[in-house]
């Protein structure tokens, strides 16, 4: 069980003495465990964050460890609280969006209306965004879902992004995190970052979305086809729900220079868990592929390798170890 709490080599030894009731001072609990005082310092202060050591009701000053059954239990909950909570955030950012571009969605081609406009193809789209582009004066978000991007997209994008990073315009954007398995997205995505942009990559992205110093964004008119339109909005309402759907996902996203492997707090990496998500709730391989930018079979590569990770025989046992270790 002291496995599934991720805990490190002196973090684990410290705990393991505590359980055993320890006493004696911070040097003689180091000894024991064969750490630096200020190595069984951080474990301590580690535990207590975990809430696997609480203040004594009998020693001043004192700690007791909580049992591993007891703290796994807490750390469950924390986990699930959080997840819940980042949950709603995003399904309460992606709503309101949803409601006020749908409200605009009836408007004539090429037309604006309280600051929006509905644009009908790629030319048109590409027209926009040269013109949004020039006028850039400090940030540039963007959103890019459904992996990896086309030769032509990435054309079309580079001289824009050339361009606004030449005058010290701040970029950041957000790529499904299967863009890191195409040769071609990912080059570009760290030709941006040398050039001083920011890219962050997550397993599910919200929505496909592209917001100009904070005042104007670009939506597909139908997020599945993004071809067919775009919803070119001013108005302040929607400006500011879009930012806030980019900064949360943002806050979530992983770097793109940084390792993508199995966190030490809980053994799973975020794709892992989405995947793990997705499949729990019904979705197919194929569907769940979809959603995340990724091919079937690798959908079914990486099941496999959880499976052998969950030491399990069956997809449905690999579902209920998964869940009691707070994968799910």
């Amino acid at each position: 069980m002291l496995d599934v709490l991720g805990l490190d080599r002196h973090t684990e030894g410290v705990y393991r003495e505590m359980l055993d009731g320890a006493s004696g001072g911070l040097a003689e609990l180091a000894v024991r465990v064969g750490a630096a005082e200020s190595q069984v310092r951080e474990a301590l202060d580690r535990l207590i964050d975990l809430g696997l050591l609480t203040p004594s009701r009998e020693s001043v000053g004192g700690l007791r460890a909580v049992s591993p059954e007891a703290g796994l239990s807490h750390l469950l909950h924390r986990q699930e609280e959080e997840l819940a909570r980042r949950q709603h955030e995003l399904a309460a950012g992606k709503a309101a969006a949803a409601r006020a571009i749908a409200a605009y969605t009836s408007l004539r081609p090429h037309t604006e209306r309280d600051g929006n406009e509905r644009l009908l193809g790629l030319d048109a789209i590409q027209a926009r965004l040269e013109i949004l582009t020039q006028g850039l004066r400090e940030e540039c978000l963007s959103i890019i879902p459904g992996g990896a991007q086309s030769e032509a997209s990435l054309e079309s994008s580079r001289p824009l992004d050339e361009l606004a990073l030449g005058r010290g315009v701040r970029m950041r954007a957000v790529y499904q995190e299967s863009v890191r398995n195409d040769p071609a997205t990912l080059a570009y995505a760290q030709w941006t970052t040398e050039r001083g942009g920011e890219v962050r990559t997550t397993p599910m992205p919200p929505a496909r979305v592209l917001i100009f110093d904070r005042t104007t964004a670009l939506v597909p008119i139908d997020p599945d086809n993004s071809r067919l339109g775009a919803l070119c909005t001013t108005s302040s309402g929607i400006v500011a729900t879009l930012v806030a759907l980019f900064e949360q996902t943002w806050k979530s996203a992983v770097p793109l220079g940084a390792s993508r492997g199995r966190t030490p707090e809980d053994g799973i990496s975020q794709g892992e868990r989405e995947l793990l998500s997705l499949l729990a709730s019904g979705m197919t391989d194929e569907a769940a592929g979809k959603r995340l930018g990724v091919s079937m079979r690798t959908v079914r590569r990486q099941m496999a390798a959880l499976m052998e990770r969950l030491q399990a025989t069956s997809r449905f046992e690999a579902g209920l170890k998964a869940a009691h270790r707070g994968w799910l």
